[in-house]
This record gives structure tokens, sequence and C-alpha cells, in this order.
């Protein structure tokens, strides 16, 4: 069994909004809110332990995420903050939330250390009990307002985190998805802070000044967990800056970043609604963003995945074959037919956000 690594879900935001327990199968989890308001906010969940354990997905990267109050989706979004204080006490939540989720099922583990993610990956290899297979998780803060200062990052860093977005939208440290703007002197001290750390940058959302600017200055690690590339793509009124220019995949290629792809169907194909049902996109057109970025950076090294499952979608809006996350190892299959080989393969599965963690994470 292939092993993957998906660079980005919004478990606990899912579990505090809606109440979905991450450790019933996506089978249990929709049959559960069947008649209720959650499947049409957020759509039919993706994610579940069994589908984890099916398919070989060993490490995620496990957000801590909620949105300026100007931002929230509805009335019934209560994970949406007025202030740093607001936005500190709702990531810290989240957070609080990955440490219980570890405590009371030992089949999921925070990942801290080196030593960590190597004890999660030795539970899946071949000659290991499969009773004993453990989903690591790695958390990552997107949007750093919960960060009331930029030295309060190290405070954080003790509590687990070891990735950091400065945006979703714009921020108090740079500018971000559809309020685009600078790093500000805050966003600088705050990367300054991070490097010292040896914390890993997380530059989704940022907007084009602001990752071009963090991308040059920032000394670590540096990752976009979640994006595609914006050249296969028409322009998005939503999202003018949520996709990668060719110029930002080449950039962060150079820093030895990975960008991980979003099997989200209208971030694949432009223009796609749901009317136009599932059907119409496949995995190999992910396979053709991959190959993309794999043509322009010379190499399969500087992309994976990053999935963003049950974050404001769900089953309807992922390509035809994915009916859960246990399907995301479905994409080396069809890797595979393109002629990629069997290292370039595991790589854009695992290997590559694998070393990137290594980088980061302490020893």
């Amino acid at each position: 069994m292939p092993v993957v690594v998906d660079a980005h879900e919004d478990i606990a935001w899912n579990a505090l909004a809606f109440g979905r327990d991450v450790t019933r199968s996506a089978a249990v989890t929709r049959q559960t809110e069947q008649g209720t308001h959650t499947p049409h906010r957020n759509g039919s969940t993706l994610l579940g332990l069994d589908d984890y354990l099916r398919g070989g997905v060993a490490v995620i990267f496990a957000t801590l995420f909620a949105a300026p109050f100007h931002r929230r989706v509805g009335d019934w979004d209560t994970l949406a903050y007025k202030n740093r204080a607001e936005a500190h006490k709702l990531y810290s939540s989240q957070l609080d939330y990955y440490h219980r989720l570890a405590d009371r099922c030992r089949q999921f583990a925070l990942i801290s250390c080196r030593g960590d993610l190597d004890a999660v990956l030795a539970s899946w290899q071949p000659d290991a009990d499969p009773a004993a297979r453990r989903v690591g998780l790695v958390p990552l803060m997107e949007g750093a307002d919960g960060i009331r200062e930029p030295e309060e990052a190290e405070m954080w860093m003790g509590r687990g985190v070891r990735i950091i977005g400065l945006t979703w939208g714009a921020t108090r440290y740079g500018g971000g998805t559809a309020e685009p703007g600078p790093l500000t002197d805050d966003g600088r001290r705050l990367l300054d802070v991070m490097s010292g750390l040896n914390l890993t940058l997380d530059l989704s959302h940022a907007s084009e000044e602001t990752f071009f600017e963090a991308v040059d200055r920032f000394e670590g690690a540096v990752i976009v967990s979640h994006a595609n590339p914006r050249a296969l793509l028409s322009p998005e009124p939503r999202h003018p800056e949520r996709h990668l220019s060719d110029d930002m995949i080449r950039r962060l290629a150079e820093r030895g970043g990975v960008v991980g792809l979003v099997p989200l169907n209208r971030f694949i194909k432009s223009g796609w609604r749901p009317a136009d049902g599932r059907h119409t996109v496949t995995l190999e057109h992910v396979a053709a963003m991959i190959d993309y970025v794999c043509q322009l950076t010379g190499s399969a090294d500087h992309v994976g995945i990053g999935s963003d499952f049950d974050g404001t979608f769900g089953r309807e809006s992922t390509p035809a074959e994915i009916d859960t996350v246990a399907d995301l190892a479905l994409v080396g299959d069809v890797l595979k037919r393109r002629g990629y080989t069997e290292s370039q393969v595991a790589g854009v599965l695992a290997d590559n956000w694998l070393r990137v963690l290594r980088r980061g994470l302490p020893a």
C-alpha cells in the first residue's frame, strides 16, 4: 500500500463547527448527518479514521483555522473572530482538540519531532502489524491572527504547532486571498521569529506581494500546502490571487519547497459548477496539473497533495473517482499510466512532503 501525506485538512474546524467525529468513517458520518443542515453547509464529508487507514493516509497537516468575522460564511459560522484575542482563543481551542483526539484515540498521534514522524511511518511498514497503524497529525496554523504578537510564536511551537501560514484573507501580518497587500512590519518580525525557531512557513493564500517578499526573506522551510497552478485556470473573481503563478511556483521550487494540489473541481476545471456533475472532472485532470508543475520546475520533487477536504466542500465537489480521502492514492495510478516512475509517484504521494517535514521538525 502506498503511503500518502495530505498537507491540508480542516479536521478541528469540522469537529467544533459541526460536531463531526473523525474517529468514525466517512460513511457513518454521512449517515448520521442525513436530514441535518451540515451537508448543505459543508458538503458530504470525505474524512474518517477508517478511510485514512484503508487509503494509507499516514500523515496529515491538521489545520487550526478561523475566519475573520467579516468573511464568515453565515450566521451558523460561530468560529469567526473580531480581534486578535478572539482569534487566539479560537485557534487555541482547535489545538486543544487535536491534543484530546490523540489522547483518546491511540490511532492518532501528534507529530512534534522527527522521532514522532519516524514512529508513525514505521507503523506503516509492510512487516508492521496493521492493527498498530497510526495517523500522524502535524498542526498547521492557517492565518496567523491567532498569534497576538510575533514573539508568541514560540508559545505556539511549545504547544505543538509546526507550520504557520501568515494569511488567509489579509491579516495583521500580510495580504491574502481577495484582500491583497504587502508583508507588514509585524509580518517581517514574525518571519524572523519563525526562522529562529525553525518553524515551517506556509504561503497558501498569500498575496503576490506578501508571497515574494516572504519567500525571499524567510530562512527556513517554505511550502504552499494547498493551491493549484494559475496558468491552467481562468481568473476566478472570488479568488483573484488564490492560485499560484508560474513565477511563484518556480520561486517556491528554488527554495526547495512543495505545493500541494487541491482536488476541488472548480480549482481544477475553470467554470465548473455542481450542476455540471462530478463525472466531468477526473483524476486525469489532477494528474495534468501535477505534470504541469513537474514540467515547469524540471522535476517531480516540488508537488504533492493538499486536499483541503471538508474545507467548505465535500464529496459532491471532488473528481469522479474520489469517494473519500482513502482514494487519494489513486492519483499515483494515473501518474504511472503517464509514465511516472515508482520513485516519482512516491514523491508526489508522500516523500516530497516528508523531505520538507524532516527539514522543519526538531530532532
